[in-house]
């Protein structure tokens, strides 16, 4: 599958804001929109202001870049959210949060949402007692995650699991540090998914 292999930093330059792509680094003076708080590119501090049009598409852009998936699997996710009952943008966001790659970078098992993506991949965590290495899978309100047994001294999870404070942990998970595993225990309302996005101009965009 495709996927983004680029500068990180560049991407939250570009959104104009913080979009916590690395993890502790995002929180330091070493973090590339403190250092340079202007857009990528030769032309990046002459950009003028943006159209209606161009306001939608940097808003779905910034959610993107945040879930670190690719436009068409992101088409995908809007187009499920278009048939579920409620809010379309929220429930694109909540569809979002339910992937197990978010779940175990919000359970702090992983300083972000690209490492957390990896080391789903490489089968470090079980779902309800089988091993899951499916990074889109979506979770369900009383699913357990943990991390395998082969796992548990994985310097990655536990150096993870000492900076997780910088972010806090969600009400809508529950984790058991000293077991390495967690419960998701209910979908979260979007007054629960701190993020800069307004998911109403993303359903604009794409209703055109």
């Amino acid at each position: 599958m495709a996927r983004y292999t680029g500068p990180l930093c560049r991407l939250c330059r570009r959104e104009g804001e913080k979009l916590f792509l690395k993890g502790t680094r995002c929180y330091t003076e070493k973090c590339g929109i403190e250092r340079r708080k202007y857009a990528p590119g030769q032309h990046g501090q002459k950009r003028g202001k943006l159209s209606d049009y161009g306001i939608q598409l940097r808003e779905k852009q910034k959610a993107r870049r945040i879930y670190g998936i690719m436009e068409n699997q992101f088409r995908i996710y809007f187009k499920k959210a278009s048939k579920m009952k409620g809010i379309t943008g929220e429930t694109l966001l909540q569809l979002l949060e339910r992937r197990l790659d978010n779940v175990v970078y919000r359970m702090g098992f992983a300083a972000n949402r690209r490492e957390a993506r990896q080391i789903v991949n490489h089968g470090h965590f079980i779902v309800n007692g089988r091993k899951a290495n499916i990074p889109s899978i979506l979770l369900r309100p009383g699913d357990v995650v943990e991390v395998a047994e082969v796992s548990k001294n994985k310097q990655t999870i536990s150096d993870s699991l000492s900076i997780a404070e910088h972010r806090g942990l969600p009400d809508w998970i529950e984790v058991d540090i000293q077991g390495l595993k967690g419960k998701f225990i209910r979908i979260p309302s979007r007054e629960d998914i701190q993020l800069p996005v307004q998911e109403q101009l993303i359903v604009e965009l794409y209703s055109k």
